[in-house]
């Protein structure tokens, strides 16, 4: 499940056969009730831990008091909009309820290895029945309803995100080009007073380039500034720096392209048709 390990031990063999009352604990269940403290001599009761038969039978003890001996990372597992609940690990042996799920962890294609799966169930008991919905994590995550309206925002987000990179991209291309090729006639000049080819490339590269980085620079200040404001409508956003450098150095890339490309242009004008002009 990939839920970090924090502090404390994990169960070993013989409690987990035997249900040891010793349980795990999330960092919200410490937050929430230990003050964000250390968890060491505290235990919990957790209600729900009693044999009801014949629906569900649990381990001597289990209604009582438990020992807290380890502390892992808060996850999500009620969707993206709500928020983490404190959360109690108990050994599965201490308590058996019917219609439990088991998880599997696997190399390759989980779904590939149903079969071997089934064969070690039934080699440990002939008579137990497996339900036939069995579906890989990411395909039981995805039709669950608590996480659809957040794979839509995020759909929706990312499509207009796209759209406002690509709209962003055109527009400078269109603008640093018609700056430079403005210029033209300037650089031919300038080519046949003696100017070099880097001379000419620099300069166009000087005349866009300081508008380019001016609004490269706002926009990632109000990216990081409407941060909070924008967290509102998407939950758990994260600002990754990866991808917030990468639409930076692709409209650097464009406008890059969009300078040279008319620079080139001025390069190949002939000096004496420049001065003519002139």
């Amino acid at each position: 499940m990939q839920i970090p390990f924090i502090s404390g031990r994990l169960w070993d063999h013989s409690e987990i056969a035997r249900g040891a009352t010793l349980v795990l604990v999330n960092q919200s269940f410490v937050r929430h009730y230990l003050s964000g403290g250390d968890t060491a001599g505290h235990s919990v009761r957790v209600p729900q831990f009693a044999t009801l038969p014949p629906v569900a039978l649990a381990a001597n003890g289990a209604a009582g008091w438990l020992q807290i001996i380890g502390v892992v990372g808060d996850s999500l597992n009620d969707g993206l909009d709500k928020p983490v609940a404190p959360a109690v690990y108990a050994p599965y042996t201490l308590m058996t309820v019917p219609f439990t799920q088991v998880l599997v962890r696997t190399q390759g294609n989980p779904l590939a290895m149903l079969h071997s799966i089934k064969q070690q169930i039934a080699s440990i008991d002939a008579d137990q029945q497996i339900d036939g919905d069995v579906r890989d994590l990411e395909g039981w995550i995805q039709r669950e309803p608590e996480y659809a309206r957040g794979r839509l925002v995020s759909m929706l987000f990312g499509a207009f995100s796209v759209l406002a990179l690509v709209l962003a991209a055109v527009g400078l291309y269109s603008v640093v080009s018609y700056t430079v090729l403005q210029r033209t006639s300037e650089l031919g000049v300038r080519i046949a007073l003696g100017a070099r080819r880097r001379d000419v490339l620099r300069i166009a590269g000087v005349s866009a380039g300081t508008g380019v980085g001016l609004g490269i620079v706002s926009g990632l200040a109000l990216s990081f500034g409407l941060g909070r404001m924008i967290a509102q409508w998407i939950e758990n956003g994260t600002r990754d720096p990866l991808v917030v450098l990468g639409v930076s150095a692709l409209l650097l890339a464009v406008a890059a392209i969009a300078c040279l490309v008319p620079a080139r242009r001025a390069l190949a004008i002939n000096p004496i048709e420049a001065l003519r002009s002139e």
